[in-house]
């Protein structure tokens, strides 16, 4: 007896084990239940789909049992490698996910420090003006390459500050106009002035 059997499963398109249960039913009819189970798919959903049954005479199976699995054969296949790749993309999905959640988390650590620095220069330096430390306030203002986004905060802040070291005092300029006629009034003093030529 030769049979073509194994040769028409073999050009079935299917991933995984094809598992067929053969049993006799009533009538000599026989029961064939066809399931196609794929390990490699990690979706415990692959778990809700039924084998296919069919209840037929040996000679209804020998004329169409393989036009009857083909089509659906290839289906439940094909479903359950779409749900491995879904789920491989899932979990690359995740993997991608949580990178770019960390790289968030860590630019906004950096952010925040990056912020802590610059209030803290400026802090420093407002403390520094206070006691009229000008010169060392200018020199603790951020510089603006470290925090070009601050750039016209920090132009103003030194500006200011140039500005009171490189000014000079109010007092300073107001001593020196009254210096000179003191001076002048100690030099008529000391050399009497000659009335008789202011007479003439």
């Amino acid at each position: 007896m030769n049979t073509n059997f194994f040769n028409q499963i073999a050009q079935l398109d299917f991933t995984g084990v094809l598992q067929l249960n053969i049993s006799k039913g009533a009538e000599n009819n026989l029961i064939v239940s066809v399931l196609v189970n794929n390990e490699q798919c990690g979706d415990n959903a692959k778990n809700l789909i039924p084998p296919l049954t069919f209840n037929a005479t040996p000679q209804e199976f020998d004329e169409g049992f393989f036009e009857q699995i083909t089509k659906p054969i290839e289906t439940v296949s094909g479903v359950m490698v779409d749900m491995e790749k879904f789920l491989k993309q899932m979990e690359i999905v995740k993997q991608q996910s949580a990178m770019e959640k960390e790289k968030t988390e860590k630019a906004k650590k950096e952010k925040e420090a990056k912020d802590k620095k610059f209030k803290d220069g400026m802090a420093k330096a407002d403390e520094l003006e206070k006691e009229g430390k000008f010169r060392e306030a200018w020199m603790k203002v951020p510089d603006i390459t470290e925090f070009p986004e601050k750039a016209d905060e920090i132009r103003k802040c030194k500006t200011e500050l140039s500005n009171k070291f490189a000014t000079p005092s109010l007092f300073g300029a107001m001593e020196e106009p009254q210096t000179e006629p003191t001076k002048v009034e100690e030099v008529s003093e000391d050399y009497p002035i000659d009335e008789t030529d202011e007479e003439e």
